[in-house]
């Protein structure tokens, strides 16, 4: 007999390792203004208040190593980045550079996205609307 049913898959966050679990999560969920909600010594989840939906959780790794951006051959390549929407690309990198964050030396579209490096080194990019 085979079995027909099929199972419910959801989203639930996107798990990113870093040294500090602690000290990412605040710096993201300072930048998204999202709320801790779950938090154990090695593991922080936060995600949008008054909201299901999925967040982003911060695992402890201890041998973290910063991804290089752009990555060449035999450098640590970064696994995944996040996309972050912005109304004012500016206001946005500055925020982001006062919680911590870094602006990447190579920026492929200056105009409508910048790639900046969270406290740990992880890649990510704000995005102008229609960008």
């Amino acid at each position: 007999m085979v079995d027909t049913h099929s199972p419910t898959f959801r989203l639930r966050a996107t798990v990113v390792g870093t040294p500090d679990p602690r000290g990412l999560a605040e710096f993201w969920g300072e930048l998204l203004e999202w709320e801790v909600r779950e938090s154990e010594p090695d593991w922080v989840r936060i995600g949008p208040p008054d909201s299901e939906d999925p967040g982003l959780s911060f695992q402890l790794e201890t041998d973290h190593v910063p991804p290089v951006w752009p990555a060449g051959p035999g450098q640590q390549q970064m696994q995944l980045h996040l996309d972050v929407l912005v109304d004012d690309l500016e206001a946005a990198v500055g925020r982001a550079q006062a919680l911590g964050a870094r602006v990447a030396e190579h920026q492929p579209e200056p105009d409508v996205l910048r790639v900046l490096l969270d406290p740990d080194g992880h890649p990510f990019c704000l995005f102008l609307p229609g960008a």
